[in-house]
């Protein structure tokens, strides 16, 4: 079995910025769509809290997840959402994905 490296983790947007943080997610979703060892790069709403966002991730390694922070444009993007945190970013759990469907 080959194991992967998982991040899952929440962040809250100030007031009203929801949308504005989802769309910047999301476009970091798509640049990273292409990087080594990307398996899956989600962004969810949360029902239950209006101003969460959710970010789940399955990569071939923690070393190519620590990569895809060198992709063009993802750095910018990060200094986008930063300022619309309603806070610090919450400390994401990292998990060792073991396998299911739609992994590679």
């Amino acid at each position: 079995m080959t194991k992967k490296y998982g991040l899952h983790g929440k962040l809250t947007a100030a007031a009203g910025q929801k949308d504005k943080l989802a769309s910047i997610l999301l476009e970091a979703s798509r640049l990273v769509s292409t990087a080594k060892g990307c398996q899956v790069y989600l962004i969810s709403e949360d029902k239950n809290e209006p101003d969460a966002v959710w970010v789940t991730e399955v990569w071939d390694s923690k070393e190519d997840h620590d990569d895809s922070l060198k992709v063009a444009g993802v750095r910018e993007l990060i200094g986008q959402a930063t300022p619309i945190l309603a806070g610090q970013p919450q400390k994401g759990q990292e998990l060792t994905i073991l396998g299911g469907t739609g992994i590679r």
